[in-house]
């Protein structure tokens, strides 16, 4: 019997960040889980295909749109499950036993989430995060995402979009089930910008996004 879990990384210059979230998959590997790994990269110029070459992973690429590559990503995938993953998220020891024993209902799950930085500010963002995710079914992709391959394509993919193509998903898939694991992911980003700012215009930009923004518009003023 195959392992049942796709692994499914978008990548852009993620050389820095992507060996670690690499080697916590390894549990996986040696507890039976994972079938595969496949990258989607957006046109790195780093050392992240080589990185992602020297594990093993099967390597897709196309433009940049992290909406896009996970939708290539995912249409490879041959698992009976997708674990969605970023770059720069390391899943915290013991992940395994729990989504081993989750496989069995048959439900989308997410992790919890956690910042690899400690102080108010990225327990108050991810306090919320957790918050919305247990109130409202509504992860976003750096909490991790296990789906079943047969519910993921049943709700049509992700679309190939640069923003929020994590919250189209999941509004589109059966109720999301909040694992107690963690899913750590980098805090650079909220530290350059500043906790509760980022945090506000994050809001800002799920609440635009729900209010029927376009996209590609929300992404050109989040890089901003």
């Amino acid at each position: 019997m195959s392992a049942p879990i796709s692994i499914v990384i978008p990548t852009l210059n993620a050389g820095e960040a992507l060996p670690a979230a690499l080697q916590a998959l390894m549990e996986g590997l040696h507890s039976g889980l994972i079938r595969e790994l496949i990258v989607t990269d957006g046109g790195s110029t780093d050392q992240t295909l080589e990185i992602a070459d020297a594990a093993g992973a099967g390597i897709v690429t196309g433009t940049p749109s992290r909406g896009g590559q996970l939708r290539r990503g995912c249409a490879i995938a041959k698992g009976e499950w997708l674990l969605i993953l970023h770059a720069d998220t390391v899943l915290q020891d013991g992940w395994t036993k729990e989504v081993g024993a989750h496989l069995a209902t048959g439900k989308p799950a997410a992790f919890r989430l956690r910042f690899a930085a400690k102080g108010f500010g990225p327990a108050w963002v991810a306090g919320w995060a957790n918050l919305r995710s247990r109130m409202f079914g509504l992860p976003y992709g750096d909490q991790g995402l296990l789906v079943p391959r047969q519910a993921y394509q049943q709700a049509g993919g992700y679309p190939d979009q640069p923003l929020m193509e994590d919250v189209a998903l999941v509004r589109a898939l059966p109720r999301i089930t909040v694992l107690s694991g963690c899913a750590v992911t980098s805090a650079d980003r909220y530290a350059r910008a500043g906790w509760i700012r980022r945090g506000a215009r994050n809001l800002w930009t799920l609440t635009r996004y729900f209010l029927g923004a376009d996209p590609e518009r929300l992404a050109q003023a989040y890089r901003r």
